[in-house]
């Protein structure tokens, strides 16, 4: 094993790789920069020196002849879990790189590596650690304050497990695929994701694929020149031009059509593409987040999204629990949903009174969070001036308000969630008289979620036309 000490530097670096030259090269670029360096030249070497200090960073080969990073990773988390660990690979395959980020890689880079960009990753991991150290001897009230400056609201094991993943994802360059139900605030942990990175202070750019036509969405992504199409009367920039040097948001990715999937797997593997109607290559620095209440694997399986180009979006898949799965952070949202409307409305924020609070817990919300905050905004616009309680439920929740209402929308207590959510969409159908898009707008869910509950019921909305 070859060591370098540098007494005045404070970030260290164990290098490991089993060919000589890039150990040379990699060692003279951290002390270039300052770093305290040792060298190992295999999975061996690595451990045995863990064995004799500690380390900041591991920047280790993937493959090599003893074994390979991996191992080299696990043994790192095993012995000093705050070390953080950047993978290099001569492959550079899409495989490798999923699993190097899925096992807690911090980063991975392919060779040749680039120096500026090896230094850009070891920077982050110094200011990392150094929040880290700031921040240790409160981290519950931090980890609070983050999630609620976000607006994401509550204090769930469920949810705060997700903003811990979330901020590990933020800490790397790395692209990132959300899958999660409608309504549970998937753009707000991107926009959490984005803020909480280096990336923070440039452009956070959302595109609804689903939302714009197939036949505008590639001129939308990527711009286009004056006179690319009929009606190109002038050029136009694309999000993806828009977001450079920040994160590009793709909302419901799974709307891609398949004719465009090969032109956006080509920009996540090579940052590079051409606006329509011109050949010059455009270069672009940009983080990508997906996000999808549909499952891409099946997708995949199915025929109707690309498998490569799902492998290069699922470097890091986060997923966010609904609202289901989180019932005690009901009362935190319901008190901030009723102080964001009183504000709207210029009137004092109500009282909610513990019935009306059980009762929203004992509801399986299928809309999560975007249903919940429908519902207290029309709890809310009809009761003013008076305290919301179990009564104003009762009425509410289910807008007729007869008796025969209000006794469907409330069944014995013990009932299981998917009758009540059962009897919930029923009432919702006969409301909007069959009309699905008229209830999903009602339940603050998408029409396509709307669609799967119907047919995971069996309600057909000719029932209730």
């Amino acid at each position: 094993m070859n060591s370098t000490l540098e007494s005045n530097s404070e970030s260290s670096v164990l290098v490991v790789d089993d060919e000589p030259g890039m150990r040379t090269a990699l060692r003279a670029n951290f002390l270039r920069h300052g770093w305290r360096v040792e060298t190992a030249t295999g999975v061996r070497d690595a451990a045995r020196a863990f064995e004799l200090t500690s380390f900041d960073l591991v920047v280790s080969d993937i493959r090599m002849r003893d074994g390979d990073g991996f191992e080299v990773m696990c043994s790192v988390q095993k012995n000093s879990p705050t070390t953080a660990v950047i993978l290099l690979t001569a492959f550079g395959s899409v495989p490798e790189a999923v699993e190097s980020m899925r096992s807690g890689a911090f980063d991975y880079l392919t060779k040749p590596v680039s120096f500026d960009q090896l230094q850009a990753a070891a920077t982050r991991v110094m200011q990392r650690i150094n929040e880290k150290a700031a921040t240790v001897s409160v981290p519950s009230k931090i980890v609070d304050q983050e999630i609620v400056s976000h607006g994401i609201i509550g204090r769930s094991p469920s949810l705060l497990q997700a903003m811990q993943r979330a901020r590990a994802a933020a800490s790397t360059d790395a692209d990132v695929l959300i899958e999660a139900e409608s309504g549970t605030g998937k753009e707000l942990m991107a926009k959490f994701i984005h803020q909480a990175s280096d990336r923070s202070r440039k452009p956070f750019v959302a595109v609804n694929c689903a939302a714009v036509p197939e036949s505008l969405l590639e001129s939308e992504l990527f711009g286009h020149a004056r006179g690319a199409f009929t009606g190109a009367n002038a050029a136009k920039i694309g999000k993806f031009e828009l977001a450079d040097g920040g994160t590009l948001l793709l909302d419901e990715i799974g709307e891609m059509p398949l004719n465009l999937q090969p032109k956006l797997l080509r920009i996540l593997q090579e940052r590079e593409f051409e606006r329509l109607g011109e050949t010059r290559s455009i270069h672009v620095d940009i983080r990508v987040i997906a996000t999808t209440n549909a499952s891409l694997a099946s997708m995949v399986e199915q025929g109707r999204f690309r498998s490569d180009l799902y492998y290069r979006l699922n470097v890091i898949p986060l997923s966010i629990p609904g609202l289901r799965e989180r019932l005690e952070d009901i009362p935190a949202l319901a008190k901030h949903f009723a102080e964001k409307f009183a504000v709207e409305t210029e009137s004092a924020v109500p009282e909610l009174e513990a019935g009306f609070i059980e009762r929203l817990q004992a509801y399986s919300w299928p809309g999560n969070v975007r249903e919940l905050a429908n519902f207290m905004r029309r709890v809310l616009s009809l009761n003013q001036g008076r305290a919301i309680d179990a009564e104003c439920f009762h009425r509410e929740f289910h807008p007729l308000g007869s008796a025969q209402a209000a006794s469907r929308a409330l069944p014995a207590p013990g009932t299981p969630i998917s009758v009540i959510e059962k009897i919930h969409l029923e009432n919702t159908l006969a409301l909007a008289h069959g009309n699905r898009t008229h209830a999903a707008e009602m339940l603050g869910i998408s029409l396509r979620t709307m669609r799967n509950k119907i047919r995971e019921y069996g309600l057909p909305p000719r029932r209730y036309a």
